[in-house]
């Protein structure tokens, strides 16, 4: 008996000649994205340092520019460097827990108001942070006159400030990630004489390590170049972030000859965000996609 011979229908392969547009479009968007890095680069390494003397590629390259940013008595950029990753670290950290322990409640408790709750800090995210900045100001003040620590012109104070906007859309991410979590889990712990507090200490935050690394990469990015509120909070040059005190440079009769000087602290203000950028890139991609499918 002969078979016949059965004949499949398939799309003929693609030729990479029709393909070639594309690897245009990603040259020409690789470019965008590093010219200004390029130039960056080249006016921190450039002799001169002004912004009138700039070149993309300079004829000479000397780390004056850097020396003379780290030994300038008038202008303390490693103290800066420290209050923005003082800021942005303790920041990170406090609103990866916040937002932990609100989505581990909405996710897992069943109490009056979860959903009103949920939905309230959904609609307070449609008004913008600017609205706030009059009462902020206006209640550290009053906090600086009791507690001097904790008031205006202080990293401790901008903290808390940050802080107050902790939750926000972080807890729907966070949520939806938790929800991906099998709750027979919780059920089998509770059995065996678990309290939901050891039960997320223990168990459930090592679950969704991906999501906490994803959030804590989100705040971290947004509170390091923070400048609106840390503009309003710090004036005295000590207390200042990285942010504020670079757009000082930037600004004035000596921004020109700042230049060099301002561009080697933008690119060392970049170095933490990349190395946790590297560092965390599975993480961070998983979470990200996990928690938004959910």
């Amino acid at each position: 008996m002969v078979v016949p011979e059965v004949i499949e229908d398939r799309e003929p392969p693609r030729s990479r000649g029709n393909n070639w547009w594309r690897y245009v479009l990603g040259v020409i968007a690789l470019i965008w994205s590093l010219f200004p890095v390029i130039f960056l680069l080249s006016a921190a390494l450039n002799k001169t340092g002004s912004l009138s003397t700039s070149e993309l590629l300079p004829k000479s390259f000397s780390f004056d520019n850097f020396d003379t940013l780290f030994n300038d008595p008038s202008r303390p950029f490693s103290t800066w460097y420290k209050n923005s990753l003082f800021v942005a670290g303790g920041g990170a950290l406090a609103t990866v827990f916040i937002g932990a322990c609100a989505a581990y409640a909405f996710s897992r408790l069943r109490f009056r108001g979860r959903r009103p709750g949920l939905l309230a800090l959904l609609l307070l995210q449609l008004f913008p942070g600017l609205l706030a900045v009059v009462a902020l100001y206006l209640t550290f003040s009053h906090i600086g006159d009791v507690l001097p620590g904790l008031g205006l012109n202080t990293t401790m104070g901008l903290l808390l400030a940050y802080l107050g906007g902790a939750m926000g859309s972080n807890i729907w991410l966070l949520k939806g990630y938790f929800d991906t979590i099998p709750r027979q889990l919780d059920e089998a712990a509770l059995v065996d004489g678990a309290s939901h507090a050891r039960i997320f200490f223990t168990m459930t935050l090592r679950l969704v390590l991906p999501i906490l690394v994803t959030v804590f990469m989100l705040a971290f990015v947004g509170l390091f170049g923070e400048f609106m509120l840390a503009s309003i909070f710090l004036v005295d040059s000590d207390q200042q972030t990285l942010a504020v005190g670079l757009y000082g440079m930037s600004q004035g009769n000596e921004a020109n000859r700042l230049f060099g000087q301002f561009a080697a602290g933008a690119l060392l203000g970049s170095v933490p965000t990349v190395l946790l950028y590297l560092a965390f890139q599975k993480q961070l991609i998983s979470g990200a996609t996990t928690g938004s499918v959910k």
